[in-house]
C-alpha cells in the first residue's frame, strides 16, 4: 500500500496525463477514464464498502453482547463458588478425643 502523499501523488500524476491530452476527447470517455483512476486510487487504499462496515458492526455488537452474558455467568459461578471454597473453621469435637 502506498503511503497517502505517493498515492496523491501519483493520482495527481495520472490525472494530468489524463487531462493534457486532446481536449476534443468526448466528455463521457473522459469521465470513464477518471472513474477507472479513482477506483484504481481506492482499490490502493485498502477501504471497505459501507455493506462491509454495516455488517461488522452487527457482528461486533453481537460479539460484545455475547462477551457480556459471558462475563455474568462467570461472575455468577465466581458467586457460587467463593462460599465453597472458603475455609471452614474449627470446632472441638470432644467425640473424637
Amino acid at each position: 500500500m502506498l503511503a497517502p502523499k505517493a498515492l496523491l501523488d501519483a493520482l495527481s500524476d495520472q490525472a494530468s496525463r489524463l487531462f493534457s491530452g486532446d481536449t476534443a476527447q468526448p466528455r463521457a470517455e473522459l469521465e470513464s477514464q477518471f472513474k477507472v483512476l479513482m477506483q484504481s486510487a481506492f482499490s490502493k487504499l485498502d477501504l471497505v464498502s459501507r455493506e462491509e462496515f454495516d455488517s461488522q458492526m452487527v457482528v461486533l455488537a453481537r460479539t460484545r453482547a455475547r462477551l457480556e452474558a459471558l462475563e455474568k455467568q462467570v461472575a455468577e459461578l465466581d458467586a457460587r463458588m467463593a462460599p465453597a471454597a472458603a475455609p471452614q473453621p474449627a470446632t472441638d469435637n470432644p467425640a473424637a478425643d
